[in-house]
């Protein structure tokens, strides 16, 4: 063990607070960073303009006839590139799916029949139930908006679960298929999730 001399011991214990002022100081500069590094990194406030004008997108997309034929305001679904009541006097029911001998599976099959304006399908054909009828026909933007923010009348769907809905339904999905001589929604269907992702991620501001 190699042993100091007095004035090596003198000189070492006179460097040590040299030394702990350098240590302070790099401590001091490394909880800066830290600090400004948190600061940083901070969620960035909510865009409201972005989120409105995202709305105003998936608006056009969900009152275009592929949408709002099966989202009316009274009973009778619509049909038809003008939205014009279903012919046949066509009933919603009490689950969706039509009334006594006017079922919707009557005349609608599970995939859409060949030929331009034949029936389509899909294997969920319905209405939304009476309970959570989701009416987008003659809504305004705004009106539209605060309903789909309203868990009791979307059926207890989160705005999540919206846009899971809108994402993977297959009967959500034949609006982007709905057969020959149907004119399509205004945006695709990623174009649409997109713009949904939008508008909730800035806090789901609503139209005026």
């Amino acid at each position: 063990m190699t042993l100091l001399t007095a004035s090596e011991k003198h000189r070492h214990w006179k460097g040590a607070p040299a030394i702990s002022r350098a240590l302070a100081i790099l401590g001091c500069g490394v909880a800066s960073a830290l600090l400004a590094a948190s600061l940083t990194a901070r969620p960035a406030k909510p865009d409201t303009a972005a989120s409105r004008a995202a709305f105003l997108n998936v608006y056009r997309v969900l009152t275009s006839p592929r949408c709002q034929n099966c989202h009316p305001a009274g009973d009778a679904p619509l049909q038809g590139d003008d939205s014009h009541a279903h012919l046949q006097n066509v009933k919603r029911g009490k689950d969706g799916h039509g009334v006594y001998g006017m079922r919707c599976d009557t005349c609608h099959q599970t995939a859409n029949l060949p030929g331009a304006h034949m029936p389509p399908g899909n294997p969920k054909w319905a209405l939304p139930s009476p309970e959570h009828k989701m009416v987008f026909a003659g809504r305004s933007a705004g009106e539209l908006c605060r309903q789909l923010k309203d868990q009791k009348q979307t059926g207890g769907r989160s705005l999540e679960g919206l846009l899971n809905h809108i994402t993977n339904d297959d009967l959500v999905g034949w609006g982007w298929n709905p057969g020959e001589g149907r004119a399509l929604p205004p945006l695709s269907r990623s174009e649409t999730v997109a713009q949904m992702k939008i508008w909730i991620e800035g806090g789901a501001a609503c139209p005026e």
